[in-house]
């Protein structure tokens, strides 16, 4: 039986042997994954950083172009004043002595006019509110006056200063006297 028992092996001698040469293979396979998962976290950062240097030159070009769109509208907007700053110019240059008052009201009234139609073209417009209700977005109170009727409260009784606005936006708000009906 002894002999019989020696060509077998015991328990003792498989759990003598198997850690060996079952944990080669498994540090083998560890020290694999440990390399593949070094080099997906060395990918994923190379893709982090390329697409973080992406973005910020997404976002200077983006400034850029925004500030050149500016530009462009801009320049846009004067070259549509020319016409009129050159008749402003001409009418500058006029030897006075030669000009009668009724000229120069007249050239002022058309560049003006010129101005005007000019800028309405970029969406520019003047407020001037008079006998309209009272818009605290587009109007600032400087003062009050009566109203003879109810139905005038809160209507624009004068207008101190026009209010401007170009494209929706409020470059400046018209300056009003506002109706207020006291009830008496």
């Amino acid at each position: 039986m002894t002999d019989a028992m020696s060509d077998t092996p015991t328990e003792s001698s498989i759990d003598a042997t198997a850690p060996a040469e079952v944990q080669e293979p498994v540090m083998a396979a560890t020290a694999d994954t440990v390399d593949e998962r070094q080099r997906e976290i060395d990918d994923l950062k190379d893709k982090h950083l390329r697409l973080a240097a992406e973005y910020d030159n997404f976002r200077r070009r983006a400034a850029k172009e925004r500030q050149e769109a500016g530009w462009r509208a801009q320049g846009e907007l004067v070259r549509g004043l020319l016409d009129a700053l050159d008749d402003i110019n001409r009418f500058a240059n006029v030897d006075p002595s030669t000009v009668d008052a009724k000229t120069v009201v007249d050239g002022v009234a058309l560049v003006e006019k010129k101005l005007f139609k000019s800028l309405a073209g970029h969406g520019f417009e003047v407020v001037n509110p008079t006998g309209h209700p009272f818009d605290p977005a587009l109007h600032e109170a400087v003062t009050t006056a009566p109203a003879e009727r109810a139905e005038e409260d809160g209507q624009v009784a004068v207008c101190f200063q026009a209010g401007y606005v170009i494209n929706g936006l409020v470059l400046r708000p018209a300056r009003v006297v506002v109706k207020q009906w006291t009830g008496a």
